[in-house]
């Protein structure tokens, strides 16, 4: 009976990361990373995105910071943390959050507040998708390896 639900767990992860390959929300480097992960290092793909997490929320939150402030706008400061997040977005393969990245950066670079507002709100939502679908991702892997009895180490927070 586990074999039969660990089996079914599996095959929604497989959809799961298939929809996500299918909608351009990840790329083939998110593979590259999942290849990394083995029995000595069981959390690896969780633990490298949940530091990508930590630090975009942090760059978006500049980023926000950067654009409230209406006639202050520090343009190159906002192309720094573009690249950042675009950097660390393509290291994990978030692609569809990688390419936001590319075209908020082009609006920075022209100066364009507007431009700039509304490529803001499209990363926010990328970023939040993303995060949700990962999110749910590893909550189905976790209760695969559980169901397959085995465990992993405790994490510290």
């Amino acid at each position: 009976m586990l074999g039969f639900r660990a089996d079914r767990l599996r095959a929604d992860m497989n959809r799961l990361l298939a929809l996500l390959f299918h909608q351009g929300v990840l790329d083939e480097q998110f593979l590259q990373l999942q290849q990394l992960q083995d029995e000595s290092s069981p959390n690896f793909v969780s633990e490298v995105v949940n530091i990508y997490f930590q630090e975009s929320e942090r760059l978006l939150k500049n980023l926000r910071a950067l654009l409230i402030e209406r006639d202050l706008t520090d343009y190159k400061k906002m192309g720094n943390h573009l690249n950042q997040l675009m950097g660390s977005s393509s290291s994990i393969g978030a692609n569809r959050v990688r390419n936001v990245c590319i075209a908020f950066r082009a609006n920075s670079e022209q100066n364009n507040r507007a431009g700039c507002l509304r490529a803001l709100e499209v990363l926010e939502h990328e970023y939040c998708y993303l995060k949700s679908k990962l999110h749910e991702l590893f909550q189905i892997e976790q209760q695969r390896v559980l169901g397959a009895g085995v465990r992993y180490p405790m994490q510290q927070n």
